[in-house]
């Protein structure tokens, strides 16, 4: 159930600025020694939530340029929806017990 925790408290985004990141940690830094899946997808979590905040803040970059608008407009409505679709779906994987691996994510932890 923590590691199902772990993906779904990233919705914390829509309270909080940061809550997409906090929510996460906060999972993974206290559960993380009870159980090596809670431990694995809590990073797993962390990684992507921190890879999509890249992913969002170079788009943002590539939008300011005018060339580079043309492409970040599309992507700024693909990539929340990818972003949704991707944590629900580790979230079910998660509370099944199975390990899940988000495409596009940048292994930090």
């Amino acid at each position: 159930m923590w590691a199902m925790i772990a993906h779904l408290s990233a919705f914390a985004m829509y309270f909080t600025v940061i809550g997409h990141i906090v929510g996460p940690l906060i999972v993974w830094l206290a559960k993380r020694d009870g159980n090596p899946l809670v431990d694995d997808q809590g990073r797993e979590a962390l990684n992507f939530q921190i890879s999509w905040t890249l992913y969002l803040i170079a788009n943002f970059l590539l939008f300011i340029t005018v060339i580079g608008a043309i492409i970040a407009i599309p992507v700024f409505i693909i990539l929340p929806v990818f972003h949704i679709i991707c944590m629900i779906i580790a979230a079910i994987k998660a509370n099944d017990g199975v390990a899940f691996r988000y495409p596009l994510c940048i292994r930090f932890l």
